[in-house]
């Protein structure tokens, strides 16, 4: 997968997991709690999604390192790749 198409994926899962958000004002940085108002369980749903649709396990540790659409992208790609 491309870095457009892994970003599309995960926003998309993060649209399932809070849809009162709008995909298209969801900027590269925004921070999912800080900004985008999600709470801890949306978080863990969000996890759970991204293994789903990835195949990847993300540990705890490793929550920062999806915390925004840019990291999330990067962290993805890498696990993937």
């Amino acid at each position: 997968m491309t870095d457009a198409e892994i970003r599309q994926a995960f926003i998309e899962e993060l649209i399932n997991v809070a849809p009162d958000l709008d995909a298209d004002s969801i900027g590269g940085g925004d921070h999912l709690q800080d900004d985008l108002e999600l709470d801890s369980m949306d978080v863990l749903n969000l996890v759970i999604a991204l293994n789903k649709r990835f195949g990847v396990a993300i540990p705890e540790a490793d929550y920062p390192q999806i915390a925004t659409a840019d990291r999330a992208t990067a962290y993805l790609a890498a696990k993937t790749a």
